[in-house]
């Protein structure tokens, strides 16, 4: 088992829903035989979610990646740190928003574990553990285009920002993936680096990472092209969730594989 200390040929930042974790089910099944490949050339995999630290220790530890660091509840947070949490104060400021608007907007936080169970699909004990939020509000909104600017602009002037997932927008008082991302890449020191992603909220850390996959995400619209997707940097898989993430990091892999021996 790689330790944490060591600086990793590859490393790798994921998103979960819709990415590494298919849609309907959750399974991340499909995505072995590229996670076992990576483990062999002791490549590093940063799990970076919306998920609650207690949702993604639970995920690492079935992935054999609990020596790694992890991004969570959409990198307002790193697993593991001593970071005073925010949860508190965010949901009260979010509850100072103008009745019509703030009635629009539902999240974790609204809900019982059996009705976050029934938004997300995730078992009740699953549910439980991503109601343990720290840093970050997850949730829907079913008011108009129009009021949801508006319903943005008054969270803004209170410092909350708003950040589009697959499922989710999601609350916080700041950070992004790509934040967490910078200060990952600062301490491990890879060679080089990757991210897969399927949401908006991904794009930026798509953009920073030597090499970026768009996995296919059937449930919502296509994120538009990105930055050094022309060149080859950023790629788009056919297939969605893990079954494309396994197809587009064995075929990276190769490519990088192939180059290294052409450059050796």
């Amino acid at each position: 088992m790689k330790p944490q200390t060591d600086s990793p040929p590859i490393l790798v930042f994921s998103d979960l829903d819709g990415t590494l974790l298919d849609h309907e089910s959750y399974s991340w099944a499909a995505a072995k035989p590229a996670l076992d490949r990576l483990a062999d050339m002791g490549a590093a995999v940063v799990l970076a979610s919306s998920k609650t630290g207690a949702e993604i220790s639970v995920l690492q530890r079935e992935m054999g990646l609990s020596h790694w660091p992890a991004i969570v509840e959409n990198g307002t947070g790193l697993l593991g740190e001593t970071a005073e949490p925010t949860y508190h104060e965010l949901r009260a400021r979010l509850d100072s928003v103008a009745l019509e608007l703030r009635q629009s907007f539902v999240g974790f936080g609204d809900l019982s574990i059996d009705e976050i169970a029934d938004a997300t699909g995730l078992s009740p004990d699953a549910a439980t553990l991503a109601a343990q939020r720290m840093f970050s509000e997850p949730g829907t909104w079913t008011g108009s285009d129009v009021e949801l600017d508006a319903f943005l602009d008054q969270l803004a002037l209170k410092g909350i920002s708003a950040r589009r997932g697959g499922r989710f927008l999601t609350l916080s008082f700041g950070g992004t993936k790509a934040d967490r991302m910078g200060e990952l890449i600062a301490d491990l020191r890879p060679l080089q680096t990757v991210a897969l992603g399927d949401a908006p909220n991904d794009v930026e850390m798509l953009e920073a990472a030597d090499y970026g996959v768009v996995i296919a995400n059937f449930h919502s619209k296509p994120l538009p092209k990105l930055k050094n997707e022309a060149s080859g940097r950023i790629i788009r898989t056919k297939e969605a969730g893990p079954l494309g993430w396994n197809r587009a990091m064995m075929q990276l892999l190769d490519r990088l594989e192939h180059e290294a021996q052409e450059q050796g």
